[in-house]
């Protein structure tokens, strides 16, 4: 294996370890912080934190295509709901476990499945479906309080309502997706953080300590910028899909960190829920790895040489998403995918 691959997958892993902390800490935090504030705060964070970044960043950000006027109303839609999905977020962790809210943010996967077939007619294979059933499976076994009782936890509900959120900016995020990363993580920061601090004085929250404003600037750095920013750079090498498999660790990491951490206790439901999530994070990863291979190619190529006309068959292998639908079965590059898969043929 290179080194670039390998690099590829720590980012990858990283930027999984990233967001998965923000659970937790956000957990403690909002002991000291209010939940609108708080929303705000990490957004804020990461749009200054990319931007900063940016800044050092030039030659990287060098060829990336700027947004244009079409792209406006995904990226409205994109803001507006990234104004609303971490308020959500805060609002279910205070009220609830923080190993449940990370096992749960694993229902934005089936929130983005079903609105891509819903809305944007996106295919979804036989096993994808699988996967959506055991993680919907899961999501309401964690979402009721206890066994016996068999009533429904508002914390879950309000986390549920986060992924649901995420689900929409998910696919609005994607029909832009081949624009500047750069471009795209700062207008989320920056304008989502202030929609939600907007929100907070209309609420009369009061402001934390600085201290506490620190802290909640540089998780939000870390866990939604830091952790796009890696992720992005892990997708460069590895590719979408492979990329994905690596980054489902991360609720199970933030679970296992609110155990380790906030001491919370272990139910039977919970551990039921853990099995049967973990069963359909694994069915995610099939189908993933499944639908991503490589295809050995060869293209010829005529040119001249000092006037003199020739030809040269050349061999490769990329890889590349392959999808299949009942009416066709075929291959789909996207603008971006080939400029990386250009990239990455020169480079080796």
């Amino acid at each position: 294996m290179s080194s670039s691959k390998i690099k590829a997958i720590i980012y990858a892993l990283l930027a999984a370890v990233f967001y998965a902390v923000n659970v937790p800490i956000s957990k403690l935090l909002l002991d000291h912080v209010d939940e609108t504030t708080m929303a705000a705060l990490l957004y804020l964070g990461a749009g200054i934190g990319i931007s900063i970044l940016s800044v050092f960043m030039k030659k990287d950000r060098k060829g990336s295509e700027k947004l244009s006027g079409n792209d406006l109303p995904y990226v409205i839609g994109m803001i507006v709901l990234d104004i609303a999905a971490p308020i959500f977020l805060m609002t279910g962790i205070s009220r609830g476990t923080s190993a449940n809210a990370s096992l749960l943010g694993n229902f934005e996967i089936v929130a983005t499945t079903v609105i891509a077939l819903m809305v944007f007619k996106e295919a979804v294979s036989k096993r994808l479906w699988l996967a959506i059933g055991l993680i919907t499976l899961a999501s309401v076994l964690l979402s009721l309080e206890g066994t016996e009782s068999f009533s429904f936890s508002y914390g879950s509900l309000f986390v549920l309502t986060a992924t649901l959120c995420w689900g929409f900016e998910n696919n609005c995020t994607r029909k832009i997706s081949s624009k500047s990363t750069y471009e795209i993580v700062i207008l989320k920061g920056i304008f989502s953080g202030m929609g939600a601090l907007a929100i907070a004085f209309i609420k009369q929250e009061s402001m934390p300590e600085w201290k506490y404003i620190a802290v909640a600037l540089i998780l939000g750095f870390a866990a939604y910028g830091l952790s796009i920013f890696l992720y992005v750079r892990a997708q460069n090498v590895l590719g979408a899909a492979k990329t994905s498999t690596y980054y489902a660790v991360a609720p199970f990491v933030g679970a296992f960190l609110s155990f380790v951490f906030l001491k919370e206790s272990l139910s039977w439901t919970y551990i039921i829920a853990l099995i049967v999530m973990l069963a359909g994070s694994v069915v995610i990863v099939i189908d993933t790895l499944i639908r991503h291979h490589i295809h050995e190619h060869q293209h010829t190529f005529v040119h001249t040489h000092d006037g003199s006309t020739h030809e040269h068959t050349i061999a490769h292998t990329h890889d590349h998403a392959h999808y299949i639908t009942e009416s066709k079965h075929g291959h789909h590059h996207t603008k971006l995918e080939l400029e990386r898969e250009l990239g990455a043929m020169h480079a080796g």
